[in-house]
Protein backbone atom coordinates (compact mmCIF):
# COMPACT_ATOMS: atom_id res chain seq x y z
CA UNK A 1 0.00 0.00 0.00
CA UNK A 2 1.10 3.40 -0.93
CA UNK A 3 -0.07 5.94 0.98
CA UNK A 4 0.79 10.53 -0.24
CA UNK A 5 0.20 13.16 2.63
CA UNK A 6 0.70 16.75 1.75
CA UNK A 7 1.28 18.92 4.78
CA UNK A 8 1.41 23.11 4.54
CA UNK A 9 3.78 25.21 6.21
CA UNK A 10 1.95 27.42 9.00
CA UNK A 11 2.92 30.77 10.15
CA UNK A 12 1.83 31.36 14.00
CA UNK A 13 1.22 33.70 16.40
CA UNK A 14 0.88 36.53 13.60
CA UNK A 15 1.67 39.33 16.49
CA UNK A 16 -0.55 39.27 19.42
CA UNK A 17 -2.03 35.39 19.02
CA UNK A 18 0.69 33.91 21.07
CA UNK A 19 0.27 30.11 20.67
CA UNK A 20 -3.53 30.28 19.53
CA UNK A 21 -3.10 31.62 16.50
CA UNK A 22 -2.00 29.56 12.94
CA UNK A 23 -2.39 29.93 9.24
CA UNK A 24 -1.59 27.60 6.64
CA UNK A 25 0.45 28.47 3.68
CA UNK A 26 1.00 27.74 0.36
CA UNK A 27 4.26 25.63 0.62
CA UNK A 28 4.04 21.93 1.28
CA UNK A 29 6.12 19.01 2.38
CA UNK A 30 5.08 15.84 1.05
CA UNK A 31 5.77 12.46 2.74
CA UNK A 32 5.07 9.31 0.44
CA UNK A 33 4.99 6.27 2.65
CA UNK A 34 5.32 2.44 1.53
CA UNK A 35 3.85 -0.49 3.61
CA UNK A 36 3.47 -3.97 3.52
CA UNK A 37 2.54 -7.10 5.64
CA UNK A 38 0.67 -5.62 8.72
CA UNK A 39 1.10 -7.19 12.13
CA UNK A 40 -2.34 -8.22 12.96
CA UNK A 41 -2.19 -7.17 16.63
CA UNK A 42 1.67 -6.72 17.75
CA UNK A 43 2.47 -3.81 17.77
CA UNK A 44 5.82 -4.33 19.46
CA UNK A 45 7.40 -6.29 16.35
CA UNK A 46 10.19 -4.16 14.68
CA UNK A 47 9.60 -2.43 11.54
CA UNK A 48 12.07 -2.49 8.62
CA UNK A 49 12.30 0.76 8.07
CA UNK A 50 13.63 2.95 5.79
CA UNK A 51 13.59 6.90 5.20
CA UNK A 52 15.00 8.37 1.90
CA UNK A 53 14.93 12.58 1.92
CA UNK A 54 14.78 15.63 -0.86
CA UNK A 55 14.83 19.19 -0.69
CA UNK A 56 15.21 21.51 2.02
CA UNK A 57 17.31 20.31 4.97
CA UNK A 58 17.86 16.60 3.77
CA UNK A 59 20.99 15.94 5.25
CA UNK A 60 19.99 17.17 8.04
CA UNK A 61 16.88 15.00 8.55
CA UNK A 62 17.45 11.56 10.44
CA UNK A 63 17.08 8.42 8.87
CA UNK A 64 16.37 6.23 11.17
CA UNK A 65 13.58 5.68 14.05
CA UNK A 66 14.71 9.46 15.58
CA UNK A 67 13.19 10.96 12.78
CA UNK A 68 10.44 12.73 13.33
CA UNK A 69 7.81 11.65 10.56
CA UNK A 70 8.12 8.13 11.78
CA UNK A 71 8.20 9.21 15.71
CA UNK A 72 5.15 10.59 14.92
CA UNK A 73 3.73 7.66 12.73
CA UNK A 74 4.87 5.11 15.62
CA UNK A 75 2.41 6.62 18.29
CA UNK A 76 -0.42 5.56 15.83
CA UNK A 77 1.15 2.03 15.75
CA UNK A 78 1.51 1.64 19.31
CA UNK A 79 -2.33 2.90 20.55
CA UNK A 80 -3.87 0.89 17.66
CA UNK A 81 -1.48 -2.37 18.56
CA UNK A 82 -0.59 -2.94 14.54
CA UNK A 83 2.13 -2.10 12.57
CA UNK A 84 3.90 -2.46 9.24
CA UNK A 85 6.38 -5.14 9.13
CA UNK A 86 7.91 -3.01 6.04
CA UNK A 87 7.77 0.53 5.75
CA UNK A 88 9.51 3.12 3.92
CA UNK A 89 9.33 6.90 3.95
CA UNK A 90 10.18 9.22 1.27
CA UNK A 91 10.40 12.56 2.37
CA UNK A 92 10.28 15.79 0.21
CA UNK A 93 10.58 18.81 2.18
CA UNK A 94 9.60 22.23 0.81
CA UNK A 95 9.90 24.06 4.81
CA UNK A 96 12.30 25.03 5.50
CA UNK A 97 13.89 23.80 8.64
CA UNK A 98 13.99 25.46 11.91
CA UNK A 99 12.73 28.85 10.16
CA UNK A 100 9.19 29.72 11.66
CA UNK A 101 7.31 28.10 8.90
CA UNK A 102 6.19 25.04 11.06
CA UNK A 103 8.17 22.58 9.56
CA UNK A 104 7.87 20.12 13.36
CA UNK A 105 4.50 20.47 13.03
CA UNK A 106 4.25 19.44 9.12
CA UNK A 107 6.20 16.05 10.00
CA UNK A 108 4.13 15.26 13.10
CA UNK A 109 0.63 15.65 10.75
CA UNK A 110 2.66 13.80 7.91
CA UNK A 111 3.91 11.09 10.44
CA UNK A 112 0.58 10.52 11.98
CA UNK A 113 -1.90 10.99 9.10
CA UNK A 114 0.24 8.32 7.08
CA UNK A 115 0.26 5.65 10.23
CA UNK A 116 -3.23 6.10 10.23
CA UNK A 117 -4.17 6.17 6.79
CA UNK A 118 -1.90 2.88 6.23
CA UNK A 119 -4.19 1.24 9.52
CA UNK A 120 -7.64 2.03 7.44
CA UNK A 121 -8.10 4.66 9.81
CA UNK A 122 -8.92 3.48 13.53
CA UNK A 123 -8.57 6.89 14.60
CA UNK A 124 -11.08 9.97 13.70
CA UNK A 125 -9.61 13.26 12.68
CA UNK A 126 -10.36 14.63 16.49
CA UNK A 127 -8.42 12.17 17.46
CA UNK A 128 -5.78 12.71 15.21
CA UNK A 129 -5.40 16.42 16.14
CA UNK A 130 -5.33 15.70 19.90
CA UNK A 131 -2.10 13.56 19.60
CA UNK A 132 -0.87 16.13 17.10
CA UNK A 133 -1.19 18.96 19.68
CA UNK A 134 -0.05 16.40 22.35
CA UNK A 135 3.34 15.54 20.74
CA UNK A 136 4.01 19.30 19.48
CA UNK A 137 2.99 20.50 22.79
CA UNK A 138 1.04 23.77 21.57
CA UNK A 139 -1.87 23.93 18.78
CA UNK A 140 -1.07 26.67 16.33
CA UNK A 141 0.77 24.93 13.98
CA UNK A 142 -0.70 21.51 13.74
CA UNK A 143 -3.83 22.41 13.97
CA UNK A 144 -3.59 25.03 10.49
CA UNK A 145 -1.61 22.37 9.07
CA UNK A 146 -4.31 19.77 9.39
CA UNK A 147 -7.48 22.18 8.55
CA UNK A 148 -6.00 24.82 6.61
CA UNK A 149 -6.75 28.44 6.65
CA UNK A 150 -6.83 30.53 9.37
CA UNK A 151 -7.22 28.60 12.59
CA UNK A 152 -7.85 30.23 16.44
CA UNK A 153 -7.26 27.17 19.04
CA UNK A 154 -8.72 27.66 22.68
CA UNK A 155 -8.05 24.82 25.30
CA UNK A 156 -10.53 24.09 28.38
CA UNK A 157 -10.46 20.93 31.01
CA UNK A 158 -11.73 19.06 28.78
CA UNK A 159 -10.55 19.55 24.95
CA UNK A 160 -9.59 21.83 22.45
CA UNK A 161 -11.65 23.66 20.87
CA UNK A 162 -10.93 24.97 17.03
CA UNK A 163 -12.84 27.68 15.41
CA UNK A 164 -12.06 28.66 11.28
CA UNK A 165 -11.76 32.25 10.66
CA UNK A 166 -12.48 32.48 6.93
CA UNK A 167 -10.36 34.54 5.11
CA UNK A 168 -10.36 36.22 1.45
CA UNK A 169 -7.83 35.03 -0.46
CA UNK A 170 -4.31 37.14 -0.19
CA UNK A 171 -1.26 37.14 -0.55
CA UNK A 172 1.18 36.32 2.29
CA UNK A 173 4.95 37.68 2.32
CA UNK A 174 7.59 35.07 4.23
CA UNK A 175 11.35 36.61 4.26
CA UNK A 176 13.79 33.94 6.27
CA UNK A 177 17.17 35.43 6.89
CA UNK A 178 19.99 32.84 7.79
CA UNK A 179 20.00 32.65 11.41
CA UNK A 180 20.36 29.56 13.36
CA UNK A 181 17.12 30.27 16.10
CA UNK A 182 15.91 27.10 17.38
CA UNK A 183 12.68 27.06 19.27
CA UNK A 184 13.99 25.71 22.24
CA UNK A 185 16.32 29.24 22.56
CA UNK A 186 12.76 31.23 21.39
CA UNK A 187 11.12 29.64 23.96
CA UNK A 188 13.64 30.20 27.18
CA UNK A 189 13.95 34.16 25.86
CA UNK A 190 10.63 34.84 27.18
CA UNK A 191 9.92 35.38 30.92
CA UNK A 192 7.45 33.60 33.38
CA UNK A 193 5.35 36.70 34.23
CA UNK A 194 3.94 39.60 32.29
CA UNK A 195 2.77 42.83 33.55
CA UNK A 196 -1.06 43.55 33.51
CA UNK A 197 -0.66 46.57 30.83
CA UNK A 198 0.89 44.16 28.49
CA UNK A 199 -1.44 41.33 28.73
CA UNK A 200 -4.62 43.98 28.31
CA UNK A 201 -2.57 45.46 25.06
CA UNK A 202 -2.22 41.62 23.44
CA UNK A 203 -5.62 41.18 24.53
CA UNK A 204 -6.66 44.16 23.14
CA UNK A 205 -5.46 43.53 19.17
CA UNK A 206 -6.13 40.01 19.14
CA UNK A 207 -10.07 40.59 18.15
CA UNK A 208 -9.08 43.65 16.21
CA UNK A 209 -6.14 41.44 14.14
CA UNK A 210 -8.77 38.34 13.59
CA UNK A 211 -11.35 40.95 12.47
CA UNK A 212 -8.71 42.57 10.16
CA UNK A 213 -7.77 39.54 8.51
CA UNK A 214 -11.12 38.31 8.36
CA UNK A 215 -11.84 41.76 6.47
CA UNK A 216 -8.87 42.03 4.58
CA UNK A 217 -8.79 45.65 6.28
CA UNK A 218 -5.18 46.06 5.85
CA UNK A 219 -5.53 49.43 7.25
CA UNK A 220 -5.71 48.08 10.69
CA UNK A 221 -3.31 45.40 10.36
CA UNK A 222 -0.28 47.76 11.30
CA UNK A 223 -1.44 47.79 14.96
CA UNK A 224 -3.48 44.65 15.08
CA UNK A 225 -0.19 42.77 14.58
CA UNK A 226 1.42 44.72 17.69
CA UNK A 227 2.37 42.30 20.55
CA UNK A 228 4.18 42.59 24.16
CA UNK A 229 3.70 39.02 24.83
CA UNK A 230 6.38 37.57 22.83
CA UNK A 231 8.43 39.32 20.35
CA UNK A 232 10.15 42.09 22.71
CA UNK A 233 11.74 39.52 24.03
CA UNK A 234 12.87 37.55 20.52
CA UNK A 235 13.54 40.49 18.19
CA UNK A 236 16.75 41.18 19.45
CA UNK A 237 18.59 37.67 19.43
CA UNK A 238 18.19 37.86 15.70
CA UNK A 239 20.19 40.07 14.45
CA UNK A 240 18.21 42.91 11.85
CA UNK A 241 14.97 41.32 12.59
CA UNK A 242 13.60 44.54 14.01
CA UNK A 243 14.96 46.53 11.36
CA UNK A 244 13.53 43.81 8.25
CA UNK A 245 10.22 44.44 9.85
CA UNK A 246 10.47 48.30 9.93
CA UNK A 247 11.60 48.66 6.39
CA UNK A 248 9.02 45.93 5.31
CA UNK A 249 6.29 48.59 7.03
CA UNK A 250 8.04 51.54 5.24
CA UNK A 251 7.96 49.65 1.32
CA UNK A 252 4.28 49.32 2.09
CA UNK A 253 3.41 46.18 4.81
CA UNK A 254 0.53 46.68 6.19
CA UNK A 255 1.63 44.74 9.09
CA UNK A 256 4.79 42.79 9.78
CA UNK A 257 5.26 39.90 12.62
CA UNK A 258 7.85 37.35 13.73
CA UNK A 259 6.39 34.14 12.09
CA UNK A 260 5.94 31.68 15.12
CA UNK A 261 9.35 31.73 17.40
CA UNK A 262 11.21 32.94 13.55
CA UNK A 263 13.77 34.10 12.82
CA UNK A 264 11.22 34.13 9.87
CA UNK A 265 9.17 37.45 9.12
CA UNK A 266 5.77 37.21 8.13
CA UNK A 267 4.02 40.21 6.85
CA UNK A 268 0.09 41.26 5.00
CA UNK A 269 -0.15 43.71 2.09
CA UNK A 270 -2.49 44.98 0.03
CA UNK A 271 0.16 44.76 -3.12
CA UNK A 272 3.80 45.63 -4.10
CA UNK A 273 4.61 42.36 -2.42
CA UNK A 274 8.24 41.62 -4.11
CA UNK A 275 8.77 45.44 -3.10
CA UNK A 276 8.53 44.35 0.59
CA UNK A 277 10.24 41.45 0.39
CA UNK A 278 13.54 42.84 -0.86
CA UNK A 279 12.73 45.99 1.53
CA UNK A 280 12.93 43.45 4.50
CA UNK A 281 15.95 41.51 2.50
CA UNK A 282 17.93 44.37 2.52
CA UNK A 283 17.70 45.28 6.25
CA UNK A 284 18.83 41.99 6.77
CA UNK A 285 22.44 42.27 4.44
CA UNK A 286 22.70 45.27 6.22
CA UNK A 287 23.05 43.30 9.39
CA UNK A 288 25.59 40.56 7.51
CA UNK A 289 22.43 37.64 6.78
CA UNK A 290 21.61 36.28 4.04
CA UNK A 291 17.81 35.81 3.66
CA UNK A 292 15.30 34.11 0.93
CA UNK A 293 11.67 35.38 0.67
CA UNK A 294 8.23 33.53 -0.60
CA UNK A 295 5.32 35.23 -1.62
CA UNK A 296 2.47 32.52 -0.78
CA UNK A 297 -1.19 31.97 -0.97
CA UNK A 298 -3.02 31.32 1.96
CA UNK A 299 -3.32 27.39 1.44
CA UNK A 300 -7.51 26.77 2.32
CA UNK A 301 -7.24 23.40 2.33
CA UNK A 302 -4.74 21.42 5.01
CA UNK A 303 -3.55 17.86 4.54
CA UNK A 304 -4.26 15.77 2.00
CA UNK A 305 -3.91 12.21 2.04
CA UNK A 306 -4.21 10.17 -1.23
CA UNK A 307 -3.78 6.48 -1.51
CA UNK A 308 -2.55 3.37 -4.08
CA UNK A 309 -2.77 -0.55 -4.18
Amino acid sequence: MKVNVTVPATTANLGPGFDCLGLALGLYNVVVATADNLAAADAAQPTDLTITTSGEGATQLATDTTNLVYRAADCVFTQVGKRPLRLHLHLENNIPIGSGLGSSGAAVVAGLLVANTLLDNPLSFADVQRLAIGFEGHPDNVVAALHGGLILAVHDEADWHIEPISLPAQQVIIVLPDFDFPTAAARAALPDSLPRADAIFNHSRLPLLLRALETADYAKLALAMQDRMHQPYRLPLVPGLAAAMQAAQAAGAAGVALSGAGPSLVAFAPAHHEAVAAAAQAAFATAGLDSRAWILPIAQQGAVVTTAS
